[in-house]
Formats: C-alpha cells, structure tokens, sequence
C-alpha cells in the first residue's frame, strides 16, 4: 500500500496542498527564496500540478502540489507516480482535504495492474494519522483496485473457475458462505438460462453465490454479469468488438467490489452476492439463434442473437434472488452498447422503478463524483421484445432504444413490487487521468456504499 496511516518517518518530507485561489495566501508565509523558486517553475496552484523545493544541500525540502478542490475524490492522484520515492506527509500551510479524500485519492494515485509488467518504479508513500475516515478510504481503494484487477485479467486466466475462485477467496477472508453450481447441475437446480449461454465452452458454466450477514439484518442481494469472455457466440463479433470482451465480467467484478466493502465496514445486512459466470463460446453445441428455453422464472425466451447474452444469464440469478424476497437488489452489468452511446464510457446508465430514489442516487453520484444517470423503465417500448412463439425474446426490433429494452428485459424477472436497482456500465477506462489509468474501473461502488450506509444506518 502507499498510504501508511502512521506518524511521519524521519525522512519524510512535507507536502503542501494548495489551489490557485489560496496559492497567494498559503505561500505568503515562504521565504523569498522559495517563493521565486516556485515562480521560476511557473507554479500557481493548477490541479494535477507540483513543484519540488530544494534543500540547501541539494536534497527534497518540501513539495507543494495543485489540487482541484478540497473535496475532490483524485485530489492527490497525480503524486505517488510523479513524486520522487520515498515518505510525504501533509504539512501546514496547506489547503486542508475532506476527511478520507487524500488517503483514497493517494492510494488509487499508486494503483498498476503489475501481474504481467512490473512497475517502472515504486510509488511514493504517504504517511497520514490513522483516522475512521482514513481507514475507510482505504478499504474502498482496496476494494476498488481489486475490481480494477479482475477486469484487467485476461480471460486465459480469468475463466468461470478463477472468477469462482476470486469469490471464495473474499468469503473466506470476511467469514461468508460460498458455493457454486457448475455445469449440468445447473440444469438440476433450474438454471437453464445460464447453462446454455456457457455450455458450448472448454470451461464449464458456473451460478457463483456468497452469502453474509446476520439473519435478522435485511437482504440485500447483489447480481453481476459475470461473461469471462464474449465472442458474440454464433452471431460473432467482428475483431474491434471482440478486442476488449475480457472486460464483460465487469459488472461481477464490481459487485464482489461493492460486496467487499460492505462486508469489511460491517454494514447491517444479510448479504447475497449472485454472479452467473459463463465464457459465451461457438462450438457444435453453441446456442443458437431462434432457439427458445425455459428459464427459473417459468418464462419463455427467444434468442433473437447470441451476443445480446448478458441478459439471459442474468434473468435466472435475478428469479433466483428475488425468490428469498430481499429488501432490495442491485444488478451490475456490461450489459448494452446502447447506453455508451447514450452516455459514453463514464456515466453509467441507472435504470430504478422509484423515481424518488433513482433522484437520490444520481443527485448523490454527483456529489461524491462517481457519477450515474438515470434512465427510463419505458414500459411503451416493451412491445419490442415480446416474441410470437415465446414469452420475450432477447433483443429488440431494431436499434433503437437498446438500453431501455435490456433493461426492460431484466424487469420481466424481478417481481413488481420488489426494489431493484439495474446499472448498465463500462467497467473501463479508455484514456488516462490521475488515478484512473487505461484499464478495468470501479464504477458507481463509492456512490452505491454511501447511500446504502445511509439506508441500513438511519435511526
């Protein structure tokens, strides 16, 4: 880790925080030498900026670095690859951080998905007093940089038994139940839908599920699409389709993200994580399109095309969860490029039937910068997937509107009354900013842990 929430080394240097509304006032107190050194290197305080003060003897006697805002969630991420190795600490004058904002922003400032390429150097350390606001930053950049490093993961070594294995490893760590139902015995236990997307694969489809919690607290269940790789099966992607298609587990890996979190803050719920993981895969007994099967839920579905799998797999974990009747469940999922093109890559697609909490949790998205955005449950548009001959089919009749009527897709299994929660998202980063390198991302989970805090920790 890069943050050590100890005192300071003896070698550690000071690191003043300014923006460049306070630059003048913070940096008033300076000797004139330092002052027209900064001047000389043209520093004012810009965001995602520093300068290196230098000792008389040559050594690292300060540093003063540019942040956005006191609030801002990547206020130091541009530090730990930029600075010198070594010890910092935060020192007066200085521009004082949100509680928990340098911790989280320092630690995910560090993050390298170094399983194949180490690092070119070590990130540089921070030292911060240990506070409750601290530790919790840093078990959600934990979480975080997980999530990032199962997305990254190619699928040669992140199949449905290593992503399985992934979950039971967080399990044991946080004292959870695991289990998993792989290959025929899906069939056994009723979940149709998931082996036939996965069955025409070397590696075997799985239903992963952990559970946690005390009996008593409320349930909440957790469903991500857990597709390990995506060729489209037999309506095959082209190559540029195919090329990032070992990120399509992303919205499991961001559940067992989320899950994580709740279980190391010890939050009041009973807890049930449901991951269907499935590598959609062409071989002779690849599903087809035109083929109908019955899924857990009794219902009837048509394969309008092959590639629009993330919705099949998902039904039967979404019947199924719903069958312990739980307080609320939130399903994750690379789901559809519509809602890229709607909203791009960074802002998730949020569709809720209760338009009074979907407005809390885009209004609250906006304020902890970890933004989602809401979309419309447009029941006038489920025409375009009832089928003749089944009870739905997969896809829609023609381009248009492709988010709304995948998730419209999903809601045929979860029970009218029953709260749900459906974010199509991206899971990646596809150009580099301070702390969000090219790469797997964790998307909604700092949003979804503070507003689920707030409704398991009222009262």
């Amino acid at each position: 880790m890069t943050v050590q929430l100890a005192k300071p080394a003896r070698n550690s240097v000071p690191l003043h925080l300014t923006d460049r509304a306070s630059f003048d006032a913070l940096t008033g107190s300076l000797d004139a030498t330092a002052r027209r050194w900064l001047s000389t290197l043209k520093f004012s305080g810009a965001p995602d900026t520093h300068a290196l003060l230098p000792a008389a003897d040559g050594s690292l006697a300060a540093v003063w670095a540019g942040v956005r805002d006191a609030q801002h969630p990547w206020a130091l991420s541009a530090l730990p690859k930029a600075l010198p190795a070594g010890s910092y600490h935060l020192a007066d004058p200085g521009l004082a951080l949100e509680p928990g904002a340098a911790a989280l922003s320092w630690e995910l400032g560090g993050y390298t998905f170094d399983l194949y390429k180490p690092a070119a150097r070590d990130a540089a350390r921070l030292h911060l007093p240990p506070t409750a606001a601290d530790r919790r930053a840093l078990i959600v950049a934990a979480a975080m940089a997980s999530t990032r490093d199962l997305v990254n993961t190619p699928a040669e070594h992140l199949g449905p038994a290593e992503l399985a294995e992934a979950v039971r490893l967080v399990a044991k760590q946080h004292g959870a139940k695991f289990r998993q139902v792989v290959g025929d015995k899906l069939l056994a236990e009723n979940f149709p839908a998931v082996h036939a997307v996965g069955r025409a694969a070397a590696r075997a489809p799985r239903l992963i599920e952990l559970n946690w919690g005390h009996p008593k607290h409320p349930k909440l269940a957790l469903v991500g699409k857990g597709v390990c790789f995506d060729s489209g099966g037999l309506d095959i992607k082209g190559a540029d389709g195919m090329r990032l298609m070992k990120k399509d587990m992303g919205g499991a890996a961001n559940v067992l993200g989320l899950a994580q979190m709740i279980m190391a803050l010890g939050l009041p719920v009973r807890l049930q994580v449901l991951i269907p993981a499935v590598e959609n895969a062409i071989s002779g007994n690849a599903f087809r399109p035109g083929d109908i099967f019955k899924t857990r839920a009794g219902l009837h579905i048509e394969i309008g095309n092959t590639d629009a799998e993330g919705r099949v797999i998902l039904c039967d974990a979404l019947a199924y969860g719903a069958e312990g009747k739980p307080d609320l469940i939130i399903d994750l999922a690379t789901l559809t490029g519509a809602a890229r093109t709607a909203l791009g890559p960074a802002l998730p697609a949020l569709f809720c039937r209760d338009l009074a909490m979907a407005r809390e949790l885009v209004d609250l998205g906006l304020e902890q910068r970890d933004p989602m955005w809401h979309m419309p449950l447009w029941r006038d548009y489920h025409g375009l997937i009832e089928s003749d001959i089944a009870d739905i089919v997969n896809t829609g009749k023609g381009a248009m509107a492709g988010a709304i009527t995948a998730a419209l897709f999903l809601a045929d299994f979860v029970p009218a009354r029953q709260p749900w929660l459906h974010l199509d998202l991206f899971a990646w980063n596809d150009s580099p900013k301070p702390g969000r390198p090219i790469g797997g991302e964790a998307q909604t989970l700092r949003t979804l842990l503070t507003w689920l805090e707030r409704r398991y920790r009222r009262g």
